[in-house]
């Protein structure tokens, strides 16, 4: 059976969030609705809502303009198993000696590398942007340089793909966070399939607001592949809850947006030392003063 997409866009996010509440009020419901930033630096946002059967156009106009909202798209999507067509296209990724790779390429994964075994169907960080690329490669230079990270954080941890893979090259504390209750089950499955589960501990907090975070730093490393906006208001706390002499890996920054990004740190004494780029996307690493 085909099932139908109604997309539209704002140019703010309260009025795109008031906009997904709306939707859930509709009869019949949306099985699915998302609302989510654009990560091309527009600072546009999208609203999408996922039907079985055809929406009527006028009543989610009617629901779009009271938050000016642009008309919606209704697009019919057709039956089929998009996680099994996901999966056949994802190729296992290769970032220094990582490997990340579905159950269904296990027979791939070398003898010399490390596994990080994460499925199509989970939450952001498959490994394949380049985002996470960026970081699991600035992570295994960190390793490689001699860096011994004793207590790492993976802010907005989404699969904990990278807390995954702090655990896997040093030994001591690693904790992993997400305001997302979907992404931090997500994240304790990944952990529990990859044997990981009493490596990393998962909570679900916006940002370093847990006390638990709070009693544990401050941090040899933290690792957060978010967005530019959230990650320059964090500036402040990055650097309080960064150990001297610490590292902070971040991403889910276009190239275009790093400058900014490495400006707002060098502000909290937090100094840039290396700059991946992977296609349109920056991970940046920066080094806390020692003192």
């Amino acid at each position: 059976m085909p099932t139908f997409t109604a997309l539209t866009t704002l140019t703010e996010k309260a009025p795109a969030a008031q906009l997904g509440l709306l939707l859930e009020q509709l009869d019949p419901a949306p099985y699915g609705i998302g609302v989510f930033e654009v990560e091309d630096g527009s600072g546009i946002w999208e609203v999408g809502a996922y039907f079985m059967d055809e929406p009527d156009s006028i009543t989610l106009d009617l629901l779009g303009a009271t938050v000016n909202a642009k008309p919606f798209v209704i697009s019919e999507v057709p039956d089929k198993d998009w996680v099994a067509e996901v999966r056949r296209e994802l190729a296992p990724v290769v970032a220094g000696r990582f490997f990340v790779y579905g159950a269904h390429d296990a027979d791939k994964l070398p003898a010399d590398a490390i596994g990080l075994k994460i499925e199509a169907a989970m939450a952001f960080g498959t490994g394949h942007h380049g985002t996470t690329q960026g970081c699991l490669t600035a992570i295994d230079q960190l390793h490689s340089s001699g860096f011994n990270a004793k207590n790492t954080i993976d802010v907005g941890c989404g699969t904990a793909v990278l807390a995954m893979a702090a655990s896997h090259l040093w030994d001591g504390q690693h904790l992993a966070s997400d305001i997302d209750t979907i992404a931090v089950e997500t994240a304790r499955a990944n952990l529990k399939t990859n044997g990981l589960a009493d490596k990393v501990e998962v909570i679900e907090c916006a940002g370093f607001d847990h006390p638990d975070i709070t009693e544990r730093s401050p941090y040899d490393l933290i690792m957060a592949n978010i967005l530019k906006g959230p990650l320059v208001e964090l500036a402040p706390k990055m650097a309080d809850y960064a150990a001297p002499g610490g590292h902070v890996i971040l991403s889910g920054i276009l190239n275009t947006q790093a400058e900014e990004v490495i400006e707002a740190y060098a502000a909290y004494n937090l100094s840039l030392i290396d700059h991946i780029k992977i296609g349109d996307w920056s991970t940046l690493t920066l080094r806390k003063a020692a003192s």
